[in-house]
C-alpha cells in the first residue's frame, strides 16, 4: 500500500509520499513514489503514484520519453493549461494499463495505478489534480484543498482540522508530515522514508526537495512535539461532570 497527499494553498503547493512498496515480518521494500519533470521558468510537474508499480514506471517512461522526443505528438513541457497535461497524462495511463491487463487478469493482479498530478505553466494557476485509473480527473477544491491517494483515512483528520486555502506553504508542509506520520503509525504498508517537495506559486520550480527518514533531526522533533501537543491538549480538556463533583466533594 502507500499513501500521498498534495495540498493547495495560496502560497503554492506542497506534494509529500511515503516509499513503501510492501510490508511483512521479513519482507519490505521501499521505491519512490514522487516524479518530478521541471523547466525552470517555464512550467514544473510533480507526479505521485499509488497502485500497481509496473504500471507507474511504464507511464513516467512514456512521459519521460516523449519529453526527449522533439517530434512527439505531445508531452508535457509541449502543454500550454494544465488541465492539457492531466488529459494526456490519463491517455498514457489507460494505454498502459491496456497494455499489460489482458496477461495480468490471467493471474488475478491489479494493473491499475491512480496518481495525483501538482504543478504551474507559465501564465497558469497552480493547482492539483487526482488522475483515476480511467484516465478522468478532479481537481482540489477552496472548501478541500488537498487530495490524496493510498491509505488515506488515518491521515485525513489532520488536514480536515487545520488545511484551508489560507495556511502558509510551511505549515501546510507542516501538516503533510503530521498527516504521513499519523498514517504510519496505524497502518504497516505506510513507511519511511517521506518525500516531501514543495513549489512556490509563480516560481515555477520546485523551491523544496527532500527525503526524510528516522534519522532527519526535524522530523523527530516534529514526530515528538506532536505527540506531547496532543498530550496536553487531552490533559486540558473540559472534565466531564462527575469529575467536577468529585474535587469538590
Amino acid at each position: 500500500m502507500t499513501y500521498c497527499v498534495g495540498i493547495h494553498v495560496d502560497g503554492g503547493l506542497v506534494l509529500a509520499s511515503d516509499t513503501r512498496t510492501s510490508a511483512s515480518f521479513d519482507d519490505i521494500r521501499t521505491y519512490g513514489k514522487m516524479h518530478v519533470f521541471e523547466k525552470p521558468g517555464e512550467c514544473v510537474f510533480v507526479l505521485m503514484s499509488a497502485g500497481n508499480l509496473a504500471t507507474t514506471q511504464a507511464v513516467m517512461a512514456t512521459l519521460r520519453r516523449d519529453i526527449e522526443n522533439p517530434d512527439s505528438e505531445f508531452s508535457l513541457f509541449k502543454a500550454g493549461r494544465l488541465y492539457e497535461v492531466a488529459d494526456y497524462i490519463g491517455r498514457v495511463l489507460v494505454a498502459n494499463q491496456a497494455q499489460i491487463s489482458e496477461s495480468a487478469q490471467q493471474s488475478g493482479v491489479s494493473v491499475e495505478a491512480t496518481l495525483i498530478l501538482g504543478g504551474q505553466i507559465a501564465g497558469g494557476e497552480a493547482a492539483i489534480r487526482l488522475i483515476y485509473p480511467l484516465g478522468n480527473w478532479i481537481n482540489a477544491s477552496p472548501e478541500t484543498p488537498y487530495l490524496q491517494i493510498g491509505e488515506s483515512k488515518y491521515g485525513k483528520p489532520i488536514l480536515d482540522r487545520i488545511i484551508d486555502r489560507d495556511t502558509s506553504l510551511e505549515d501546510a508542509a507542516r501538516c503533510a508530515l503530521v498527516s504521513i506520520d499519523s498514517t504510519i503509525r496505524s497502518n504497516v504498508s505506510v513507511g519511511l522514508p517521506i518525500d516531501l517537495a514543495m513549489i512556490r506559486d509563480g516560481e515555477l520550480r520546485v523551491a523544496q526537495q527532500i527525503r526524510i527518514d528516522e534519522d532527519t533531526p526535524f522530523f523527530a522533533e516534529i514526530r515528538t512535539s506532536w505527540a506531547e501537543k496532543l498530550t496536553e491538549a487531552i490533559h486540558s480538556l473540559p472534565p466531564f461532570p462527575w469529575e467536577s463533583a468529585a474535587s469538590s466533594d
